[in-house]
């Protein structure tokens, strides 16, 4: 059995999957990448997942099928994983050598130890292209450092820091055992392959180390906000499945609770905002069919977002008010650090 299992959903990634896939055999025998060719046509992705598989056949494994989209490759990532632990790396992502021996340490110990480990959160590293200073995202000031702790002991996370794929490794048997599915062809699920599993962690470890480095510059890429404005349907999907999957006033740990609040809090944001910044009208009407979405499906929970700071901001009533919404945003966005 590999100590860790890590998938990389390929699409039409030739340009740039040898850097991730370079970066992750430094991982050793240890590790298991399978490389998942999710129907790329337009180049060579599949004939370089084979030749990895061919080079390292007791690491990488190319697995080939028809598109479903990045969940869909992450879910047959999952159901072929054979390690102790799962990782989602992008294709166009990397990570960090040194922070990745201490990630194998870490979790070689616990497995030594049988001490049962659900979530281990490392930082991520914003490289976004250009930009001179590279933005780390790390939860030094809410989480423990190198302590197995549980959701009692965390800290209160701002409204910017909330764990994204990038910070999570989770042992493998509880994500095939808590029910998660992420929705074929649908862009931002890896927010449901976070959230979605968190109310069955019962132990958590943070090591603070800048492992995941998320590349940003790409014009098609998902999280640039024109195709994000372009796929807000996507958005909107992604988020009522959030709201759908759990009522968050019935998970006991009040800690973990508090950050699943906030978790959607921030997610009806995003939602608000690009349909605020898109000034299409079709738009601005989905954005009042998403809170009284919510409001129908948890009444509770729609009134502590909706009458909270960000989601006041987001509801401003006229065209000015949506002017004020947008500026409030970007200071957020600023202050904040989000993407």
């Amino acid at each position: 059995m590999k100590l860790l299992s890590i998938a990389v959903p390929c699409y039409n990634s030739a340009a740039y999957m040898d850097r991730c896939i370079r970066a992750l055999l430094h991982g050793g025998e240890e590790v298991e990448i399978l490389i998942v060719d999710d129907g790329s046509q337009k180049d060579n992705t599949g004939e370089i997942a084979d030749r990895y598989e061919r080079e390292y056949p007791t690491i990488c494994r190319a697995i080939h099928q028809v598109n479903g989209g990045h969940g869909a490759a992450v879910m047959t990532g999952l159901k072929n994983a054979s390690g102790v632990f799962f990782k989602v790396v992008d294709s166009d992502d990397w990570v960090d050598p040194e922070s990745y021996d201490k990630i194998l340490d870490t979790l070689r110990d616990f497995t030594a130890k049988n001490t049962q480990l659900d979530l281990l959160i490392s930082n991520f590293v914003y490289e976004k292209e250009g930009a001179a200073h590279k933005r780390v995202m790390n939860y030094r000031k809410v989480l423990p450092t190198e302590r197995l702790i549980g959701w009692d002991e965390i800290g209160h996370f701002l409204p910017g820091q909330y764990i994204l794929m990038h910070s999570v490794i989770y042992r493998t048997a509880l994500l095939k055992s808590c029910g998660l599915e992420l929705p074929a062809h649908t862009f931002y699920v890896d927010n449901i392959f976070v959230y979605q599993p968190l109310p069955h962690v019962k132990t958590l470890y943070y090591l603070d180390v800048n492992f995941y480095r998320y590349y940003i510059g790409r014009e098609d890429q998902s999280v640039n906000e024109q195709v994000m404005i372009g796929r807000i349907d996507q958005q909107l999907r992604v988020t009522r499945l959030m709201v759908e999957s759990y009522d968050p006033y019935k998970i006991p740990q009040k800690k973990l609770r508090r950050y699943m609040i906030l978790y959607l809090e921030i997610m009806m944001t995003i939602c608000s905002i690009l349909a605020i910044k898109s000034e299409l009208p079709e738009n601005l009407e989905k954005k009042k069919e998403i809170w009284r979405y919510l409001k129908q499906q948890n009444p509770r929970l729609y009134f502590r977002i909706r009458f909270g700071f960000l989601g006041q901001s987001m509801n401003l009533p006229g065209k000015g008010g949506r002017k004020i919404s947008i500026a409030g945003y970007k200071i957020a966005q600023k202050f904040y650090g989000f993407n």
